[in-house]
């Protein structure tokens, strides 16, 4: 039986699930070979070997404010941040580790620059942790090894703690690696990483917290990874996307497979169909920089959303069919039928049972006409030969009530312009 959400609940997520739109960063050591944040463990390096990086790790190019600025640019509402992925490398200061930018060449908290200049900017804040560590034997044998398991599942509890410690209010803690490849018999992950314990600590400590579904424990958000897939209505849920190629979220120094923009749009316009979140992701060089052809879909994004922000913060679901033509997003009364592919000057909608008010374009604002035929087939006119925007074009359809389809008990029935 599901548990009813409390009021508390309720309002802990209000604002997730009316940002819709966020910025994922995936930075670390892993930058400065540029191969993706796999590339410890996929060219398996030694620790040793791999250590060496943080060396060199000593970004001077790296601005959070700047940072901020492609996000907010981007009409985004909050960001997550690597503090810490697999290779165990910490952005911020650990009491608990020596591999930290803190206290090798950079010796810079990386990640209180990130949360002053993105707080600053009116973005919600989210830390992305991973709890696995490769630098440990246990997390590959933890019956092996069980003395490194202990240990790196210690050092996982104290690092969750200093990060919901050290930097004020934070929104998220989105944790990543959880799986475990040889997990002990009769132990489940949850057991495994103590997430039960952990997570309470960390709520503790940020009584606000939303916490995602990748330690062992359904929590608040489901996270599907590199494809938008709504989860059941209620539940909190995220689409995490990379820009480029789906096989590297760290920087990947040749990725010239970028989706486009207009791609990058329809998914977003997906997740909000299905009151998801879209959180999009960067992998900023070596120096701190993100790459201008990431920036320039960013600001592309950002524009549209400026005009067409209304079908898509806050959205609900609506049972409207788009057909071969978009998606509907819908606010109380009020529907959006965010154009794919425009179908010229006409668009019909077939089984809509509420009856329509008023019809316009978002962007112009010009009136369209409406007529409502049988088998509630709505037929949007006057509409212009070409798209009015070239990516998405949004319809704005006022309603009498919330807008509801109409079911068909007879499928052959339209055939003869009735509707049954």
């Amino acid at each position: 039986m599901a548990t009813k959400k409390t009021l508390s609940d309720v309002e802990r997520l209000k604002w997730f699930h009316e940002a819709r739109f966020g910025l994922f960063i995936h930075w670390g050591l892993y930058a400065i070979p540029g191969r993706g944040e796999w590339v410890m463990f996929q060219e398996r390096i030694p620790k040793a070997e791999y250590a060496k990086l943080a060396g060199k790790f000593n970004p001077g190019k790296f601005d959070a404010t700047a940072w901020a600025k492609v996000a907010a640019g981007a009409g985004m509402k909050y960001a997550v941040l690597t503090t810490r992925h697999h290779d165990g490398f910490c952005l911020f200061d650990s009491k608990v580790s020596d591999f930290t930018s803190v206290k090798t060449r950079a010796k810079r908290d990386f990640v209180a620059e990130y949360v002053k200049a993105f707080r600053k900017a009116g973005i919600k804040i989210g830390f992305y942790y991973s709890l696995l560590d490769w630098r440990y034997p246990g997390y590959w044998m933890p019956e092996k090894h069980p003395d490194s398991a202990k240990e790196m599942a210690g050092q996982y509890e104290a690092q969750v703690r200093e990060l919901m410690t050290n930097y004020g209010k934070i929104d998220v803690l989105w944790y990543d690696g959880g799986w475990v490849p040889n997990l002990p018999e009769g132990k489940t992950l949850a057991q495994f990483w103590n997430s039960k314990k952990v997570n309470a600590m960390a709520r503790e400590l940020q009584p606000h917290l939303i916490i995602n579904n990748r330690s062992g424990i359904d929590e608040d958000l489901d996270t599907p990874e590199q494809h938008v897939t709504a989860s059941k209505p209620g539940r909190g849920w995220e689409s995490c996307m990379t820009i480029g190629d789906s096989c590297g979220w760290g920087y990947i120094r040749n990725n010239p497979n970028m989706k486009t923009t207009t791609q990058l749009l329809q998914n977003l316009v997906i997740a909000a169909a299905g009151e998801g979140n879209y959180l999009l992701n960067v992998g900023p060089r070596p120096d701190g920089t993100i790459r201008g052809r990431e920036k320039d879909r960013l600001r592309a994004m950002g524009k549209w959303l400026k005009v067409n922000g209304e079908a898509i913060y806050g959205s609900q679901r609506c049972p409207l069919h788009g057909g071969m033509i978009g998606l509907w997003t819908a606010k109380g009364n009020t529907g959006y039928l965010n154009v794919f592919r425009w179908p010229g000057e006409e668009a019909v909608v077939p089984l809509v049972k509420t009856k329509v008010k008023s019809a316009k374009l978002l962007a112009t604002g010009k009136k369209v006409k409406v007529k409502q035929e049988h088998n509630g087939r709505l037929v949007l006119s006057g509409l212009p030969k070409s798209p009015p925007d070239p990516d998405i074009a949004v319809i704005k359809v006022q309603f009498e009530g919330k807008p509801a389809s109409m079911a068909e008990t007879d499928a052959a029935a339209w055939l003869e312009g009735k509707a049954k």
